[in-house]
């Protein structure tokens, strides 16, 4: 039972805080409620694309990491919006205004949640990309494995929760008695869809040895670009690189979208 609390602690270290209002970054957010299909209800931000932006059909279902909320990461969000798409974000239950408990599987029926709204929204399933911040790639590999997407996007994420817990905690036989999974690296396999990994060499937190298996084990077509500082630091320590590669990203899916391929 102590080990069970700990392994949630250090999973799941959600925030109830307001980091940052939505006027305080300059964007145009719409409040959205979602109800997942267990009836928890969560908290949500619409962030539309510019009316005349070439990529307006196009939206980003962010998935953000295990600590804070949908207002920690208001860079992130400008970053990715620079590149002409919609973002749609959301707090997982037990995070930020959204309603429950954090937990593996609660965390999918709200990421379903999320893209059912998306869909219902008018976006095809081909339109909508998949962006996985550190624990949120464990989240959005598993919704690229049960629904039609455009994309995938892993950012500073991991292999599975297990490879990381060893890897931490290394006198403790993590494998042997982890029951939170994320298991990214083997889902990658069977996800037929184009694949991004973002990662940084000087990421002190989830090695760079993370990316290099989950590109090993991800179908092509995929691309991985490094990016630059710590595991929380990529915009501070080279922005244009970031939204470069997301760039890169686009317009390579754009390019196969346009030969039929």
């Amino acid at each position: 039972m102590l080990f069970r609390w700990f392994e949630h602690s250090q999973v799941f270290q959600p925030g109830r805080g307001v980091d940052c209002d939505p006027a305080d970054f300059q964007l145009p957010v719409e409040e959205v409620t979602l109800t997942a299909g267990d009836g928890v209800r969560l908290h949500a931000w619409w962030i539309p694309a510019a009316a005349t932006a070439p990529r307006r059909h196009l939206a980003v279902l962010f998935c953000h990491g295990n600590a804070g909320n949908i207002t920690s990461r208001p860079g992130y969000y400008q970053a990715i919006r620079e590149t002409g798409i919609n973002l749609f974000t959301f707090d997982y239950r037990g995070y930020g205004r959204s309603d429950g408990t954090p937990g593996e599987a609660g965390t999918y029926l709200d990421t379903h949640a999320a893209y059912a709204w998306l869909r219902a929204k008018g976006f095809a399933a081909g339109d909508i990309f998949l962006w996985g911040e550190s624990l949120g790639g464990g989240i959005a590999s598993e919704l690229a494995l049960h629904e039609p997407v455009g994309g995938l996007v892993l950012q500073s994420s991991f292999t599975s929760i297990p490879d990381l817990g060893r890897e931490v905690f290394p006198w403790l036989p993590v494998r042997l008695i982890s029951t939170i999974r994320y298991d990214t690296v083997h889902r990658l396999p069977r996800i037929r869809v184009p694949v991004l990994i973002l990662h940084s060499r000087q990421d002190g937190l989830i090695g760079f040895h993370h990316a290099e298996k989950n590109f090993a084990a991800a179908n092509e077509p995929k691309l991985l670009w490094e990016l630059r500082g710590g595991h929380n630091e990529a915009l501070d320590a080279d922005r244009s690189r970031f939204v470069a590669g997301f760039e890169e990203f686009l317009r390579q899916c754009e390019q196969r979208r346009g030969s039929g391929k």
